[in-house]
């Protein structure tokens, strides 16, 4: 039986970013040879690439960067709901089959196969009223598959005011695609980087005894 199920795309210079944003490159600034004993890289990349967890100030001027949101909410008990091909609004009912007894954390599967060549301009993402639902009945974590909890084209960004509003933390990105439903333990941190508006996380659930 698996035990740990690893929920975080593969971050490489073909990762899909969203348009306009910075996207994964990497040289080498050191290389093992004569008189260098290590090789050593330099990276550039958007926080936003691959999977990440948004910081507040992201969506929210005044918000707090992700180096100094508390970690507590991004480990522990968490449910996977599917809703596999329902459109470009993850509405309450469609989740209405995984909503009883919910633990504090729940990630959302929209894609029967997630896009990790090309970026979905028509990627699904929640409507406001479903994190309103999920607030309401103790949740203090949401995450989807997609690029992002809004709509691509949105200017308004509904479900992340939202977030703002009740204090809620996301995980956007993550690979779902072989997670059946039910529920898990998450750990996903983000690192402590002291003025970004998002980090990068490593994601995991691992399957409970």
């Amino acid at each position: 039986m698996k035990t740990l199920w690893d929920i975080s795309p593969p971050v490489h210079a073909g990762a899909p970013v969203f348009p306009g944003d910075t996207a994964y490159t990497q040289q080498w600034v050191a290389s093992i040879g004569p008189g260098c004993p290590v090789n050593v890289s330099a990276i550039t990349l958007s926080p936003h690439v691959g999977a990440h967890a948004d910081a507040p100030l992201h969506y929210d001027p005044n918000g707090l960067p992700i180096g100094e949101v508390p970690l507590d909410t991004f480990i522990g008990p968490c449910r996977v709901i599917h809703a596999i091909g329902v459109g470009a609004l993850v509405m309450p009912g469609h989740i209405a089959h995984g909503m009883a007894d919910l633990p504090p954390r729940v990630l959302v599967r929209t894609y029967a196969r997630m896009p990790q060549s090309t970026f979905d301009i028509a990627l699904p993402a929640f409507a406001p009223e479903t994190v309103e639902l999920l607030a309401d009945r103790g949740v203090q974590l949401i995450g989807i598959d997609s690029a992002s909890i809004d709509p691509a084209s949105s200017k308004t960004l509904d479900s992340h005011q939202v977030i703002r509003r009740r204090g809620l933390r996301v995980l956007e990105n993550l690979l779902l695609d072989d997670v059946p439903e039910g529920d898990y333990e998450l750990i996903a941190l983000p690192l402590k980087l002291t003025t970004a508006d998002a980090s990068p996380v490593r994601a995991v659930l691992r399957s409970l005894p």
